[in-house]
């Protein structure tokens, strides 16, 4: 039996060095067996109870219903076509110029983070994207780039636009009206701010013109079928978030009810379907919940909550500004799946005014860092070692660095003026 005082040194040692393995990933070995490992050696070593453990496993089930049905839904998007038929739709209304095909698929990304969240846009998109303008024969990096970057800027507009935000709060998500009033703004201003900063970054491939001509894709029944279900499925999600309902069950339901039709109507088998599901990360979320639910049993919160008090005592504007910096750097170091669940329990345990019904600044800063943060480098989000895994099989390399050249100029940026807007927002509403 290890003692009370080993397991207090033992316990933070195993989850810091599986986090930094997630990370660096050695050898290529996928993130899951790193994160799980680390799950299963709190478990077996009994520096978590395995009651706790399965609390903590339980805890994330709408995380888990919400990924299945989005994974679900763009696989079958992907599957009928949908998405090679948006990039060629962007190509061909670009009439030969760079520019124009760079805010076309800066507009396609920013729907699809908003309504099937970042992860559809990160690893679905990019390949169609990927495929369109190597057919376009210009340079794929712009373009790449924007689904990366739009994958984390536009994933605070409504909840379902980022698992991240249901992990952040999951102790209570806030209505739909309670969300809009607090992040529609300073989400339009990250939006359009990494368009901006991204057209500074690449100005010199968007001044090139489009030399090939654009082969036209046509939506097949199917594939109008799968978007008009992708319709429903954004009502029925508006729909309960309006009502405060949690997302994931509705996700689920939904997506394998479209996936049903549309197995039908084809006569195809949906078996093909589940096997695209990333079960994976299913795991690797559901062993970071353990993971940070060991983290608060041995009372570390107890020094992330005295943080947020200093914070707090900064006064409203410097301490949203502080937290949403400090937060979207760590996102970095730490990747925002583990900070998210962290942060979500530090709000939830420090009782931050306002955060349970309506959200207070310093949550709404909180959020905006997990969300936003990652744009810095590779290693910010799960979306984005995703996108780059993707590039990888399609025998494009990016760099660390290259990622972290563009990232330290389109994420201060964007967060800058998001956390302003948020600021500004909250003045004129207690101004009202």
């Amino acid at each position: 039996m290890i003692s009370p005082e080993v397991a207090h040194i033992l316990l933070p040692v195993i989850v810091g060095v599986s986090i930094v393995l997630m990370l660096i990933r050695p050898r290529g070995v996928p993130e899951v067996y790193w994160i799980g490992g680390g799950a299963l050696l709190l478990i077996a070593l009994r520096l978590i109870p395995l009651k706790l453990a399965g609390q903590a496993v339980a805890e994330g089930a709408d995380v888990y219903l919400f990924l299945i049905g989005m994974m679900l839904l763009s696989e079958l998007a992907r599957e009928q076509g949908v998405f090679d038929w948006m990039s060629s739709i962007a190509v061909k209304s670009a009439n030969g110029s760079c520019s124009r095909l760079f805010v076309l698929v800066y507009g396609i990304g920013t729907l699809v983070t908003i309504f099937m969240s970042n992860d559809a846009t990160a690893v679905v998109l990019t390949p169609a994207i990927l495929a369109a303008v190597r057919k376009a024969k210009v340079q794929p990096l712009p373009y790449l780039f924007v689904c990366a970057l739009i994958a984390n800027a536009a994933s605070f507009v409504l909840p379902i636009s980022n698992p991240a935000n249901l992990v952040v709060f999951r102790a209570g998500m806030p209505s739909l009206a309670q969300w809009l009033e607090s992040f529609a703004v300073p989400s339009v201003l990250s939006i359009v701010a990494t368009f901006f900063a991204m057209r500074v970054v690449f100005r010199k491939e968007l001044r090139e013109t489009i030399e090939c001509q654009a082969e036209d894709v046509e939506l097949t029944a199917n594939g109008k079928f799968v978007l008009a279900g992708l319709l429903l499925m954004v009502v029925v999600l508006l729909t309960a978030s309006a009502m405060q309902k949690d997302l994931g069950l509705p996700t689920c339901l939904v997506a394998l009810a479209i996936t049903a039709a549309v197995s039908i109507k084809a006569k195809s088998s949906p078996l093909k379907l589940a096997k695209e599901i990333s079960w994976a990360t299913l795991i690797l979320v559901a062993g970071l919940f353990i993971m940070v639910d060991s983290v608060e049993s041995q009372g570390a919160l107890k020094l992330t909550q005295a943080w947020l008090t200093w914070a707090q005592g900064l006064g409203p504007a410097t301490g949203a500004m502080v937290t949403g910096f400090a937060v979207g750097v760590a996102n970095n170091v730490v990747n925002n799946l583990p900070l998210g669940l962290i942060a979500g329990g530090t709000l939830q345990a420090a009782h931050i005014k306002g955060f349970i019904g309506s959200i207070g600044l310093i949550a709404d800063a909180v959020l905006i860092g997990v969300d936003l943060g990652p744009n810095l480098s590779v290693t910010g989000s799960l979306a984005t070692i995703l996108w780059l895994l993707a590039l990888r099989k399609e025998k494009i390399e990016v760099s660390f660095w290259r990622f972290l050249q563009v990232g330290a100029v389109v994420m201060p940026v964007a967060l800058l003026f998001s956390l302003g807007g948020a600021i500004l927002m909250q003045m004129l509403f207690h101004a009202s």
